[in-house]
């Protein structure tokens, strides 16, 4: 059997698949969840290293823009300047 990763043994990942084939529905979502979580996280760096300058809300529109789509940013920003101008009446 020929592994998912080059550096897991096919012993190594087998046993991983068993292990996730034996987890409950919320032990497998916690999994998804973290590792979701950490990607966003690993991305939203990765944008302020590039981007170091910019304010996070314009980091927060570019991460929403690169990852859902420039018309969902648009919206999201126009919704937030909607609310700093009602914050500011």
């Amino acid at each position: 059997m020929r592994t998912q990763s080059m550096d897991t043994s096919p012993e190594a990942e087998r046993v991983q698949i068993e292990l996730l084939r034996k987890a409950s529905p919320a032990k497998k979502f916690g999994l998804v969840n973290s590792l979701s979580r950490t990607m966003i996280e690993a991305s939203r760096r990765n944008l302020r290293r590039l981007h170091p300058d910019i304010s996070e809300e314009d980091l927060a529109l570019l991460f929403i823009e690169l990852n859902y789509g420039k018309e969902l940013s648009e919206h999201v920003r126009a919704d937030l300047a909607r609310r700093h101008k009602d914050e500011r009446t």
